[in-house]
């Protein structure tokens, strides 16, 4: 499993410089050693709120095959990753 970590910078002219993965990219996401299928957790508290572009990342890798979801614990992350096997 891997962490994304994604930042902005600015340039010495002043224009802003995004770093990372697309908008919506997920917290969490790596393969299962048991099978190699992919999975994408979006992480968040209680009251987290999942954003328009959250949503539409989750489903394209769902379309795509991917295991997905928005966890609010340990326990939900791993549910996903077990999911559909």
């Amino acid at each position: 499993m891997f962490r994304i970590n994604v930042g902005m910078f600015e340039t010495k002219e002043g224009g802003m410089i995004s770093t990372g993965v697309p908008k919506g990219f997920t917290d969490l996401f790596g393969h299962r050693k048991s099978d190699g299928r992919a999975f994408y957790i979006e992480c968040k508290n209680e009251t987290g709120r999942v954003k328009p572009h959250q949503v539409r990342f989750i489903e394209a890798m769902r379309k795509a095959g991917a295991l997905t979801g928005v966890a609010r614990s340990v326990e939900e992350a791993i549910k996903i990753v077990e999911g559909d096997k």
